[in-house]
């Protein structure tokens, strides 16, 4: 294909020096409006950068902090409002319904039905501890908070996160510093309760305008180059529990058995002191009636006493057989020195 010369020397001469011939036009037409066209363009632009920046939207879940040139002036509530433009006033939104969470010891990648979490050794600083027993225990936990008051929460902390983080990591130390290891490890909702009330008192006093909803703790245990020797001293410790409740079990059964036979032999030597007494009380008697009526009658009551103890000893005698002391020749085959057997009577 031959080259055109001529055009292409044309088309280099209006590169280099010339304007091409439709931006010419533009630049004709626009010298061509008059002035008071130029204004209007320039007020329209004006007024849409003046509403544009004058009314603003707060969401349901969100109030409005409104600076007037960095000074506070007010806090609106959800809806529709109006301020003074961009650069006298500033609107900063705070979702003050909005669930915030902390995490201490560990970090949550990704939450879902198969929750993954970063390694935790990453973050051994913030969940070592030290127990009020002298023990190491890794204490993770999670602190879940509300902003009540946006005032305080934007102007009068600087970091109002960090001071969150450290106040919480102070709180949580100390109550665990007053703790042994195994009531860190099996008290965790109390503890918890205990500590999300001295982390709200200690955010309260630095104005932080947080308002904590709960503390909850993960599993706590004891770091991993120590936790085979403290699983065989919470073993020893179950082994002596173990011995201490058989030994109680076997005080409660022989203690009171041997308290009940005491009180058995007592109530027996009590009750046989009793007999004794009042029978000896009725011999007394007995024997006083029998002195006084022996007194009043001498022969008659040694005679019925004679009688009466003859009465008593003649029936245990068996047989008896009476002769006259001066009868003789008693025939041989009545034995009278032997006692007769069961068989021969």
């Amino acid at each position: 294909m031959p080259w055109d010369w001529e055009k292409l020397k044309q088309q280099q001469q209006r590169s280099s020096g010339g304007m091409p011939p439709q931006v010419d036009e533009v630049v004709r037409k626009f010298k061509q409006m008059n002035r008071s066209g130029a204004w209007i363009i320039v007020l329209i632009i004006i007024l849409v950068y003046l509403g544009s920046s004058a009314f603003y939207t707060v969401s349901v879940d969100e109030v409005g902090v409104v600076q007037r040139f960095g000074r506070y002036v007010r806090t609106v509530e959800p809806g529709l409002h109006f301020k003074f433009p961009r650069g006298i006033e500033k609107v900063s939104k705070v979702r003050v319904r909005h669930v915030y969470k902390e995490e201490f010891g560990f970090r949550t990648l990704r939450a879902g039905v198969r929750t993954q979490y970063a390694s935790d050794k990453a973050y051994d600083d913030e969940s070592v501890m030290l127990t009020g027993d002298l023990n190491v225990a890794v204490v993770p936990w999670i602190v879940q908070y509300r902003i009540k008051d946006p005032y305080q929460f934007l102007f009068k902390v600087h970091n109002v996160r960090k001071t969150l983080r450290d106040l919480s990591e102070a709180s949580m130390r100390m109550v665990v510093g007053d703790r042994s290891i195994n009531e860190v490890i099996s008290k965790r909702e109390e503890i918890a309760d205990e500590a999300r009330g001295v982390l709200q008192k200690e955010l309260d006093r630095a104005q932080t305008g947080i308002n904590v909803v709960t503390i909850e703790m993960k599993k706590t245990n004891v770091p991993g180059p120590v936790q085979s020797s403290f699983n065989e001293v919470n073993q020893a410790i179950q082994e002596r529990e173990r011995m201490i409740y058989q030994a109680r079990e076997g005080y409660n059964k022989a203690i009171p058995a041997a308290i009940g036979n005491a009180e058995k032999t007592i109530k027996a030597a009590e009750g046989y002191a009793l007999d004794r007494v009042n029978r000896a009380k009725g011999d007394a008697a007995r024997f006083v009636a029998q002195y006084r009526a022996y007194a009043k009658a001498k022969d008659v009551t040694r005679r019925r006493l004679y009688l009466e103890a003859l009465k008593g000893v003649f029936p245990k005698m068996g047989k008896k057989y009476v002769i006259d002391a001066d009868q003789k020749g008693i025939l041989p085959f009545l034995d009278l020195t032997k006692e007769q057997g069961g068989t021969g009577k």
